[in-house]
């Protein structure tokens, strides 16, 4: 009889200063962020060169907005990586894409957190596109106009329209 173990691997951060400077301390993932430090997450958007942009279902079984449809692919910098790393890394991970061009188009600062946004404008074949176990459950590619309507409707995770806020209204896309 076989006996599996889940393994619990450490994810170590960077620690960030609030101007996006590095602090030369480590942060561990799930322990406080002490008062003062931040860490950097990179997010997404994903738009192909058609003009459809990618909505990504986040796993029913997340803590925070299990279900619902995201605008973005992204996450966490892993130590050592700067914020387009972690772009290139997350995005590949979380959809399978794989790019060099990020465009940086905003950065939003939320209790001990420094986000990057970025837009990706890709050519990938659009059926391409993979999930990530725990992550993700499916996918959709939708018009701009569609796109539009997502973000001003309740569909949209209200924290995820907040910070690509700027972004969104510099493209007319906030009604």
């Amino acid at each position: 009889m076989f006996q599996f173990m889940e393994v619990n691997i450490l994810e170590i951060w960077d620690a960030y200063l609030i101007d996006g400077t590095l602090a030369n301390q480590d942060l561990v993932r799930g322990e406080p962020i002490p008062k003062g430090l931040y860490h950097l997450v990179s997010e997404i958007l994903v738009r192909h060169i058609d003009g459809d942009y990618l909505l990504m279902r986040r796993d029913v079984r997340k803590p925070n907005y299990g279900g619902y449809y995201e605008a973005t692919a992204g996450g966490s910098a892993l130590k050592g990586e700067d914020k387009v790393s972690c772009a290139k890394r997350e995005l590949l991970e979380e959809t399978g894409i794989s790019s060099d061009d990020f465009m940086e188009i905003g950065r939003h600062i939320s209790h001990d957190t420094i986000y990057y946004n970025f837009l990706c404008v890709t050519d990938c074949d659009k059926a391409s596109v993979s999930l990530q176990e725990g992550e993700t459950i499916s996918y959709k590619w939708i018009s701009e106009n569609d796109f539009i309507s997502f973000i001003n409707s309740n569909e949209i995770i209200d924290v995820q329209r907040k910070r690509y806020q700027k972004f969104f209204e510099k493209m007319g896309y906030i009604q």
